[in-house]
């Protein structure tokens, strides 16, 4: 599937074909993650998603299965703010291998107060960032068993601007959500890339690379009812907007490239075209911040420490 010799240039509306794969897709059961399996969907895999409550997840795979004529496409159970529960999920998925997995699930909380996970973690933290980072380690004997497997890691762009606290990961001392959020969501980039330089050297097949969607907004995605229904007031009021930003589709696209583009390779980061925030994906220059090894490496101690796993101990 992922041969580059004569590659076309890369068209969204035109996907390379994935039939025979199976791709993963957390959170795939609403906004980005579920658009994100739609399209992967469209291409010919067959697609997992991972969701923490059965029945939006079962709506999810109907609105696709309505829309992708053969689509393959079902669900697994998986709550990432639950470690003890993802080992579990991992079995569930019953397949031999796993040609990529999509790092897309995530919780945002908008006011305080701070909440934890099941297992005393900070819930964004926890979540986006810790449970992924448990996952992976559940899920490397599937990667490793495939010819050349993807680990793709959804950020965004409001961690651009964030630096994370190494002495304060949890926010304990100060918590304010939307800069908790976008720590979360750069300690995710982090593990993706420290991810991709530990496989290397390693010698695994597997890579890891890391995507953001730009500006994404509801009121400028397409109805995928009972998934998401967007009225003609929302459409007009954000009409606007859209000079700017995009709809949650195309803020799949980044994900959906790195999953299926055979230029795409480990340890890049990939995000919209037009500053940023919305067009066609394409591979952007690393961060500043995130180019810190010492902080990535810092960050991946911890998180085995928090954890208790270590998803660069490669399976051989």
């Amino acid at each position: 599937m992922w041969s580059a010799s004569s590659t076309p240039p890369w068209n969204v509306q035109r996907l390379p074909r994935a039939d025979g794969s199976i791709f993963l897709v957390t959170g795939g059961n609403a906004g980005i993650g579920y658009f994100v399996a739609e399209q992967l969907s469209g291409a010919g895999a067959t697609v997992v998603l991972g969701s923490r409550n059965a029945t939006k997840a079962e709506a999810a795979a109907a609105s696709i299965r309505s829309r992708v004529a053969g689509a393959r496409v079902r669900s697994v159970r998986l709550d990432l703010a639950n470690l003890g529960s993802l080992q579990t999920a991992v079995i569930s998925l019953e397949v031999e291998r796993l040609d990529a997995v999509v790092h897309n699930a995530g919780v945002a909380l908008d006011d305080p107060p701070r909440r934890e996970t099941e297992d005393g973690h900070e819930l964004m933290f926890g979540t986006n960032h810790l449970g992924h980072f448990a996952l992976t380690q559940w899920l490397m004997p599937l990667l490793s068993a495939a010819p050349a497997a993807r680990v793709v890691t959804m950020g965004s762009f409001a961690a651009k601007s964030e630096r994370l606290d190494l002495d304060d990961l949890q926010s304990r001392n100060d918590f304010q959500p939307k800069r908790t959020y976008g720590r979360s969501k750069l300690a995710q980039m982090y593990f993706g890339l420290e991810l991709d330089r530990r496989l290397r050297a390693g010698g695994s097949r597997v890579t890891s690379a890391v995507v953001h969607p730009g500006g994404a907004l509801d009121s400028l995605t397409p109805s995928r009812p009972p998934v998401h229904v967007r009225t003609t007031g929302a459409r007009l009021i954000a009409a606007p907007a859209a000079l700017l930003v995009q709809g949650k589709h195309a803020g799949a696209w980044s994900a959906v490239r790195a999953v299926l583009d055979p230029t795409v390779h480990g340890g890049q980061l990939w995000g919209p075209r037009v500053f940023g925030l919305r067009g066609k994906p394409r591979r952007e220059p690393m961060w500043n911040h995130l180019a810190d090894t010492s902080a990535a490496a810092r960050l991946w101690d911890a998180s085995c420490d928090l954890t208790g796993v270590d998803p660069g101990a490669i399976p051989r």
